[in-house]
Parts: structure tokens; sequence; C-alpha cells
């Protein structure tokens, strides 16, 4: 089975940053996962930040770190982004794209049916930014698409794996997301749903392929800040009800024959964005649970088999105002993975990598020397003790040990600021984490036995009060580890998500 995700607009790629993050504690298979993102947006600060994030997981990825545990198991590949405008040379505005110009003087009744559905405003909005929120304009963009015409791009690498997929008898799934009540979101889903269901269909492969949809109802809400001589043509989220309305009444028919398994995803309590923004690298909003929730609703359909019989799927939780462990789907499982993976990283970030960056200021043999240094000489064995056979020995300040100690502390300061980021949604109390511990300035060692909150952590206050930093590196072993390297930085990262697990 190969798995495919593809992420529209800027809801789309917040939904693929969740998918990331948990790709990256072993709750994905070890199936090679394909990223695809489109949006006309290509600046957009929340497409920007899952990129980083894809980015710093593929570094790490590289370090071959999986062991006994499923950290970074799952390869991620992207196609990159795909934008509507991507091969055109027009001006990016809806004017321009249908040269509403020639077509008024050409065709003067399509002309005039273009003035009825479309304001001058709508017309000439530079749409370099998106489709701000406006699915009529973003559907009129989209539905001029022609996958046939995109051999070469992004589009034509998609459909060409997915026919060497089939063609070897796996069972490709495709998953598409983003949000029902924006602008690239709510036009781009059915429509590229639509596309790819139909290209699939023109290669007789369409009955091999599973197509699912997530699509994300409103969940947040902002106030626009606009100067005097700000555009006109912007998101309203006092709209976005009336436009997932519209949208669920056209979906009703038309998802159902298009996709195998569709997600609804949304919440009651809209939450506040920080700061208004109509596009480019300044709308970057903050995590949300919402995302976390998506991440595991493609877990669920790119993992399960799909049944011939379409199923809903219901999930709700307790207390609306609240997010609990109970609340979490495959509870089991993906508790154990979060917990693992968060505490490794808590770890790491509060004293393992500032103990590495003591060591190197200090100088190896100063520090092999200190008291704090019995988990060090583990992995950083004194060189004399080798005799003339200094080859089995790391040499510390070799430039692929430091890279790897700089790789692996950015996925753990990325990681913990996702993680702690969807537990500060305005109006909610979630109750996963103590999330106030993973504040980077105040990342303290005291915290380990407090981090896991509720039902996530069952342990007595005995077993707790054991769980100490000095006693978690009493039991880094490289003898645990089953894959080389054992020594160095590769073998102290695997042997501390080791000894992280509870």
């Amino acid at each position: 089975m190969s798995i495919y995700v593809i992420g529209i607009g800027g809801t789309g790629a917040k939904c693929i940053e969740g998918i990331i993050q948990l790709a990256s504690i072993g709750l994905f298979n070890e199936e090679t996962l394909h990223l695809l993102f489109v949006d006309a947006d290509e600046n957009n600060g929340n497409l920007e930040r899952a990129l980083k994030s894809l980015k710093i997981y593929q570094d790490c990825q590289d370090l071959n770190l999986a062991d006994k545990h499923p950290w970074m198991k799952t390869k991620i590949e992207s196609f990159g982004l795909w934008s509507p405008f991507a091969n055109t040379s027009v001006n990016k505005n809806l004017g321009s794209f249908f040269e509403y110009n020639i077509l008024k003087e050409d065709e003067p009744a399509l002309g005039n049916l273009f003035d009825v559905l479309y304001t001058s405003e709508e017309r000439d909005a530079n749409l370099d930014v998106g489709f701000r929120g406006r699915p009529a304009i973003g559907a009129a963009v989209m539905s001029q698409v022609k996958l046939d015409a995109l051999d070469y791009d992004s589009w034509g690498q998609l459909i060409n794996q997915l026919q060497k997929d089939t063609g070897g008898g796996k069972r490709p799934k495709v998953f598409l997301c983003g949000s029902i009540f924006g602008g690239t979101g709510a036009s781009g889903l059915p429509t590229i749903g639509r596309l790819v269901h139909n290209k699939l269909e023109s290669l007789k492969i369409r009955s091999k392929v599973d197509l699912g949809c997530l699509f994300v109802l409103p969940y947040f809400s902002f106030s626009p800040t606009l100067g005097e001589n700000a555009d006109t043509v912007y998101a309203r989220s006092e709209q976005f009800l009336l436009n997932t309305e519209a949208a669920l009444r056209y979906y009703g028919s038309q998802a159902q024959e298009t996709f195998n398994t569709v997600y609804l995803l949304g919440n009651q309590n809209l939450s506040p964005v920080k700061v208004f923004s109509v596009g480019r690298n300044t709308q970057r909003n903050d995590p949300h649970f919402i995302e976390f929730y998506a991440a595991l609703a493609a877990r669920q359909f790119l993992l399960n088999p799909t049944s011939e019989v379409k199923n809903v799927v219901l999930m709700n939780r307790e207390n609306l105002k609240s997010l609990t462990w109970k609340d979490i789907p495959d509870q089991k499982v993906v508790n154990s993975e979060l917990v693992n993976a968060t505490r490794f990283a808590f770890v790491w970030l509060s004293n393992i990598a500032p103990g590495l960056d003591i060591a190197k200021n200090m100088g190896v043999k100063n520090f092999q020397r200190g008291p704090e240094a019995f988990w060090f000489v583990k992995f950083f064995p004194d060189r004399t003790f080798f005799g003339n056979s200094q080859k089995q020995a790391v040499d510390f300040n070799d430039l692929e040990q430091q890279n790897a100690i700089g790789i692996i502390t950015s996925w753990c300061q990325d990681y913990l600021r996702w993680l702690s980021q969807i537990h500060q949604c305005v109006g909610e109390n979630i109750q996963l984490f103590n999330a106030n511990h993973f504040n980077s300035s105040k990342l303290s060692p005291q915290n380990l036995p407090d981090l896991i909150t509720g039902l996530g952590d069952s342990r007595d206050q005995t077993r707790k009060s054991r769980d100490t930093m000095q006693e978690l590196k009493k039991r880094l072993d490289p003898e645990n580890i089953s894959t080389l390297p054992k020594q160095g930085i590769f073998g102290l990262a695997k042997a501390l998500y080791h000894v992280c697990r509870l």
C-alpha cells in the first residue's frame, strides 16, 4: 500500500504539519508518505511553516535513528507546491485569468454574466495571496485546471506514481484535506477531488485506488484590522458558517460520487486568531488541536482497510471546552507514542543537549573526568582506552557528530513548539501535557515526572518520584541498541528514545 496526502490551502498545509509531527513519532507505518501542497498563495505563512517542519523531519529521518522504537520510521517525500497560476503568464487576478476585457468585447453576453457573478473588486483583486476567503473566485480558477495538461508537473508525477503502484499490485490511498469554509480549500477540495477521480477513471485504475477527503469545518475566527487603503476583498469569518452550509449542500451529493471516505471535522468553539492577515507570510496561524485530530483522521484512513460499504465514523469529546486522553482515538497506541516522543524531546532539550554543549566548550577530556560524564563516556569513551585501535572510538568533535546534534535539537524544538501551541487554543482546556513546561526559557529537568496529565500517566506517586533525570541517564546503555552505530550521537539518541518510554 502506498499513501498520498494532498493539502489544499492554508488549512490543508496546517493539517499536513500535524501529519508530519505524528509521523515523526511513529504513528504511521513504514510505507513512504507522499505529500503535495496546493495553494495559490505560494508565500502563505502556514505553508512556509509546514515546509520547514518537513525539512527538519527529512534531515532527522536521514540520520536513520529508528531502532527498536518507531521514531522517524516513515520516509516522507514531497511533490512540492502546485499553484493554479504555476503555468500562466497572466496577472494573478480573475479578470486577467479569464481575459475579461476581450470577453466583454467579443462575447458581450458572457462579459455581462461575469459582471453579475463578480464585483469589480473581486475581478481585479490580486490573487497572489490566495482566493481571499471567496469560494466563488477559487471555484472559477480551479474549474479551469486540466490534469491532462499537467503531465510534467507535480500532478503528472503523482498520477504516474499511482499508475506504477497499481501496476505493481499495490492499492494506494489518496487523502485530500483542507477547509470547507475559506477560499482555496472550499473551492479546491471538490474540484481537485473530482479531477483526480476522473483522471483515474480515464486510466481505468479508479477501482484500484482509495480516495478519501477531510473537510475541515470552521474552528477559528478573527477581527480584521485594515488600513485606509486596504483591499476590500478578504476572508470574513462571519461568513464562514454561511459558506459551510452552502458547501455541505453541494458535497452532500457530489462527495459521495467522488470519494470512498469523507471526514468532517470542526469545533463549536471558534478560537480567535491572534493576528489577522489577508495572506502571504504573515498568515501564520498557530497550530490548533483540530489539526491534531485531522492528522489522526488521516492516520485512520491511510492505515486501515477501506470497506466496500461506506461507513460513517463518529467522534466527539466528553466536555465541550476540554480535551483529555479519553477523547483521543486509538488512545492506547497514540498515548504511548506521544508520551515517549515528548519525554525524549524534553529530556534532550533540557539536559542532554546542554550537557553536550558543555562538553564541547570544556573539551572532551576535561568533561569525561567530571562527575556528570558517566552517561557521556558510554557513547564517547576515552580514546586512550582503545590504544592503537583508536578508529573504534567516535570523535565527538567530528563534523558529522556535531551536525547530528543540531538536527536532533531542531526536531525536538519544532515538535515541542507544535505540541505546546495546540495546548494554547483560546477558550479550550487541553489536558494532555503540562505544556507550560515546554517553554524554551523555562525548560527544567525537575519537571520530567509531571509532563503528562490525567489518564496519560498511570504511574503511582512512588514511580513518579523515581523518574529523575539522573536515574534515566543511568539506564542509557549502548547494548540496548539493536542497530549500528551504537556509539556517538546516533547511539546516544537511539538509547535515550528507548529509555524514555514509560
